[in-house]
């Protein structure tokens, strides 16, 4: 692309055009265009001044993609001048590309003038707009202030949220913990809600997904779906409160929404809470501290809680590597939870279908195995599976070798594994693997043996069961009913 800059009526369109062109996977193009508007930087220096906002927009922000750091003075100065507000947001998002080190105090100041103006509708949105780009720019050379959680001393409500068919199980977990006076467990849609001293304590417990803080408000708990109204709810709320209690030191505090089916809400939501919070919350959705996660009802309102990231969560540290097909690692610990009747100390274990190694950390993490063997075709997931295990502190012997070609001098136990989902093979295929696992299982295993397996072709199994009458069915448990995953146990008699 030929770049011909004029500062005149159709400046708008030209810039446009050329911040267009960059985003081209034509490198040689991009080389042209930079040359190009090289040799005729003076013009684009005057184009700042075109009569036109939004040639004066298009300017600037081609500036910023080019990373043109040496008009970061010209364009902060623009921007001070800058007499349309829409505008100036603009400026901003362009510096955000730039070396602008030297601009921090004044760009502080800036912050500081605009935070003191008066708000209305007609200037809501653009102030809120220019605050946003401050903020990135301030996070992106000052960074965060860090909190420190406190997770002992402090009676707070928990909200952990865990399978819904299996809520009880990690009521039951809380309940059976030692020092538990005072503490209140209570089943809750979501999972389970706690209310205690010791946050630190729940941390034990491998099989909720995730910790999150109910925010209570005025509504009936569940905040509006206008992005006004809801900010005004949540600040409103005990948010605040609950925030200052669980660390040691209160300030601002930097976070982002976690509700991905409407991005536009979020944002609205997030530029209001910024602006009634003056400052005190700032939405930072690349380096932040608090997660603040809606979960909308049959009404279209929410309910909404905090995942605070102060607080150190390192039940699956270990899980450092993972590929498309990997399970959770709370998933696993339920299934594991589940079958624990079944389990024995010191067993000798296989995974046939081992992923990178979750099954059976898991596995080992309840109750000690004495040997630990995995296989599997993918030899990516064993290398990665590898690593797991060494982060875990758990012993296992990584095999990449397909399961129906492994052979071993000692039967197996316990076969544990999530088995491998149907994906492009056909009904045929699929039965065929079915068959061909079990009748391996039967040659790797001793007697009364026990295989854990975790599916969601309910129907492979039963049939093989039928087939096999060495095989018998001890525990069959619903796992997601939607997607028909289930957790069976079965007994091998030799």
């Amino acid at each position: 692309m030929q770049v011909n800059l004029k500062n005149d009526d159709s400046a708008r369109e030209t810039l446009s055009l050329i911040r267009k062109s960059l985003k081209s996977d034509n490198y040689s193009e991009i080389e042209e265009i930079k040359n190009g508007i090289e040799a005729q930087k003076d013009v684009l220096k005057q184009m700042l001044y075109n009569p036109d906002a939004k040639a004066r927009k298009n300017a600037a922000l081609l500036m910023g993609d080019l990373q043109m750091s040496e008009m970061a003075q010209l364009i902060f100065d623009v921007y001070l001048k800058e007499e349309k507000r829409f505008v100036k947001s603009s400026y901003l998002d362009a510096l955000a590309n730039m070396d602008i080190e030297k601009l921090i105090p004044d760009i502080v100041d800036c912050k500081l003038k605009i935070e003191s103006e008066d708000i209305n509708d007609s200037n809501r949105k653009h102030i809120q707009e220019e605050l946003r780009s401050i903020n990135k720019i301030l996070i992106k050379y000052q960074g965060i202030e860090k909190h420190t959680a406190r997770t002992k001393g402090v009676n707070v409500e928990v909200l952990l949220l865990t399978n819904r068919l299996h809520r009880e199980i990690v009521k039951r977990q809380i309940e059976g913990m030692a020092e538990t006076e005072g503490v209140e467990v209570q089943i809750h849609p979501l999972g389970v809600i706690v209310k205690t001293d010791n946050v630190q304590k729940l941390l034990k417990i491998r099989t909720f997904k995730t910790m999150y803080f109910p925010v209570h408000v005025h509504t009936g708990n569940f905040v509006d779906n206008d992005p006004r109204k809801a900010a005004k709810q949540i600040w409103e709320s005990d948010m605040y409160d609950i925030l200052t209690n669980m660390h040691t030191a209160a300030g601002t505090f930097y976070y982002r929404i976690d509700y991905k089916s409407d991005s536009e809400f979020s944002r609205k939501l997030a530029s209001e809470l910024d602006q009634i919070s003056e400052g005190t919350l700032i939405n930072s959705p690349s380096e932040y501290e608090i997660e603040i996660k809606l979960i909308p009802n049959k009404e279209g309102r929410f309910f909404c809680c905090m995942k605070l990231n102060t607080i150190s969560d390192n039940r699956f540290r270990y899980r450092k590597n993972a590929i498309s097909t990997s399970i959770q690692p709370s998933t696993a610990a339920l299934i594991v939870k589940l079958s624990e009747g079944y389990l024995k100390e010191d067993a000798q274990i296989i995974d046939p279908f081992c992923g990178v190694g979750t099954m059976l950390i898991e596995r080992d993490k309840l109750k000690p195995a004495r040997e630990i063997y995995a296989t599997d075709i993918f030899g990516d997931a064993i290398r990665l599976g590898r690593e797991n295990a060494k982060e875990a502190d758990v012993r296992i012997n990584f095999i990449h070798r397909d399961f129906f070609d492994f052979k071993h001098d000692y039967k197996f136990d316990e076969i544990i594994t999530n088995f491998p989902v149907r994906g492009k093979k056909s009904k045929e295929e699929q039965d065929r693997l079915y068959r061909r696992f079990f009748d391996k299982a039967r040659q790797i295993l001793a007697d009364e043996a026990v295989i854990i397996l975790y599916t969601n072709e309910a129907g492979f199994v039963k049939k093989q069961l039928r087939l096999n009458t060495d095989y018998k069915l001890v525990q069959e448990t619903c796992m997601i009913k939607k997607t028909g995953f289930y957790l069976f146990v079965i007994k091998y008699y030799a």
